[in-house]
């Protein structure tokens, strides 16, 4: 008998098993689809398709489960969850990738929902598409209506909850909430960290050129690297395995307001997955110690593995709870860093699926766990130490108001002012908006005791 070929599995079928573990199973979308890259023999166009497709569709999720409302007669919670992810990938590609013929975008989605159900639910994927595909040629989808539901309406067109669009309108307007909606859906760049303990910024550039990578340098951190164009940041892990560390250019601010010093000893009490931790020890030369500290244990191990990698020996991680006081850290530290647990209201461009899988009653939950942790982290300083607090949120009241109220608690403590990286002028704290300043919203705030 003759043996079959085993079938490789194509772009747009990987991509519904992929957003079917980000929607149903809650896994994070990067986090998700770089497992599968890692270990695939697609082309690199297909790389490419699928990056785009699932990034896409997540990003997309709410938008295109409004157009299939008036394309679907039945509730969508009463659709298969992978033949409706094979219909938003479908509609994506229809609706947002112009060059892809609505015709294959079709045609491929009954294939995989024939892979995936039988010859009828085949029928139903090829019904409802076509029904999308006839009902937008004979005058299209009515949008809510601007003047009546603005929140609506940029909703849909933006691809945000209604709720958080409504949310933002008040604070930033109506200009501003547009401006921070389009930057949310535009691609995000792979920002690296040279790792100062083996190398400098500059030789590090000139390395990745050497590689064909086009790269150049942050204007916000002095360790800082933007990479514009690569074939595959593993063939950069595996030509400079130790020389650096992906991070957010935002993320990288911390650790200067931190200021570590060498020989000091430092606590980062929400350290997973060691991205902050790692800057604070090259930052002090690797000399002294830093307790980096997690809920998770799992994270623990991301945080060990992130070290050896990176060469450095200074880090010790322990199991803990950030909330609860610990007697035996108190008036410890030189320095303690609360990269506290947020909404993450900052970074929705690169954590697209955190717009649909939070809610506003999310939002309640983090200020007093936020302060539990920040009222700890207070009596765990030296005399003449510093507290900096940092969020990668936009939420006033998990930033400014979180700390205005630290500060009534606390009222020998008061805040420091740092240094811009950009103006160069000295702030008591520091706010980063996405669309203003053009990278993910972040905030960092230095506190010592008066």
């Amino acid at each position: 008998m003759e043996k079959t070929k085993k079938q490789v599995p194509n772009a747009r079928t990987v991509a519904v098993e992929i957003l079917s573990q980000v929607f149903d199973e809650g896994a994070y979308t990067n986090i998700a689809l770089n497992k599968y890259l890692r270990t695939s023999n697609l082309s690199v166009l297909d790389r490419r398709l699928l990056t785009e497709l699932v990034y896409g569709t997540t990003k997309a999720k709410g938008t295109l489960d409004w157009y299939l409302k008036g394309c679907i007669t039945r509730p969508l919670f009463d659709v298969e969850s992978k033949i409706l992810n094979v219909l938003r990938v479908a509609l994506y590609q229809i609706i947002y990738m112009d060059r892809i013929p609505e015709s294959a975008a079709v045609n491929e989605a009954v294939k995989t929902a024939r892979s995936l159900g039988n010859e009828g639910t085949a029928k139903f994927v090829n019904g409802v598409l076509r029904g999308y595909l006839r009902k937008q040629a004979a005058g299209g989808f009515a949008l809510p209506d601007e003047q009546k539901d603005d929140a609506g309406y940029l909703a849909i067109k933006y691809m945000h909850p209604r709720w958080l669009v409504k949310r933002w309108l008040g604070p930033h307007g109506r200009e501003g909430v547009e401006k921070l909606l389009a930057f949310n859906n535009s691609s995000a760049p792979v920002c690296i960290r040279a790792n100062t303990l083996v190398t400098t910024r500059e030789k590090l550039l000139a390395d990745l050129a050497a590689l064909e990578v086009k790269a150049h340098a942050s204007q916000w951190s002095s360790d800082g690297i933007i990479v514009d164009e690569m074939n595959s940041l593993m063939d950069i892990f595996e030509k400079l395995p130790n020389a650096f560390y992906v991070q957010d250019e935002s993320s990288m601010m911390v650790a200067d307001v931190v200021e570590p010093q060498k020989g000091e000893s430092i606590l980062d009490l929400c350290s997973a997955p060691g991205g902050k931790t790692t800057h604070l020890a090259e930052k002090m030369g690797n000399a002294g110690e830093i307790l980096a500290c997690d809920i998770h244990e799992h994270k623990l191990k991301l945080i060990q593995e992130n070290a050896k990698r990176l060469g450095i020996s200074c880090i010790k991680t322990k199991l803990n709870d950030g909330a609860v006081f610990q007697r035996e850290w108190a008036n410890k530290f030189d320095r303690v860093l609360v990269d506290a647990p947020c909404s993450g209201m900052g970074v929705l461009r690169r954590r697209a699926e955190a717009r649909w899988t939070k809610d506003k009653k999310d939002l309640k939950v983090f200020p007093p766990l936020q302060l539990s942790i920040l009222k700890c982290a207070a009596r765990y300083v030296k005399e003449g130490g510093r507290l900096v607090y940092s969020t990668c949120t936009i939420e006033q009241s998990e930033n400014h108001y979180l700390i205005e109220e630290f500060l009534k608690l606390f009222p020998d403590w008061q805040r420091v002012p740092i240094k811009h990286p950009l103006t160069g002028e000295m702030v008591e704290e520091l706010q980063i908006w996405p669309h203003i300043d053009n990278i993910d919203g972040f905030y960092i705030c230095a506190l010592e005791r008066k």
